[in-house]
């Protein structure tokens, strides 16, 4: 994910961030407003560790999973729908019918009715 989702939902991130690294202050990484340099910096000064460890710790954290409310956020539709297309089997096109990979038939109607 691109840091720039990250500091857009900042907030949405701090259970993430705390689970990670729980020796961290929430809210010393709340004030960071999701600037990169300024968590990596709070990161390699609380680890006490250098500033490359800490951007490559932080980079492997950001392939991590992704909270549900970011995903959801309707300012991610465009890049969601893309790869949906990405995920889809070589042989089906999204504006054919679903026949070859989906119920096609008539659905039962729901019980007690005879329409």
């Amino acid at each position: 994910m691109n840091w720039s989702t990250i500091e857009t939902h900042w907030v949405s991130f701090l259970d993430r961030i705390e689970t990670r690294w729980p020796e961290l202050d929430r809210d010393e990484v709340a004030d960071t407003d999701g600037n990169f340099d300024a968590f990596r910096d709070l990161l390699a000064a609380t680890e006490g560790r250098d500033q490359k460890i800490a951007r490559d710790e932080i980079a492997d954290w950001a392939r991590g999973e992704v909270p549900a409310d970011v995903m959801t956020d309707e300012t991610n539709d465009n890049e969601r729908i893309m790869a949906s297309r990405r995920e889809m089997s070589p042989d089906e096109d999204a504006y054919s019918d679903d026949s070859k990979f989906g119920d096609e038939e008539t659905p039962q109607p729901p019980v007690g009715r005879e329409d």
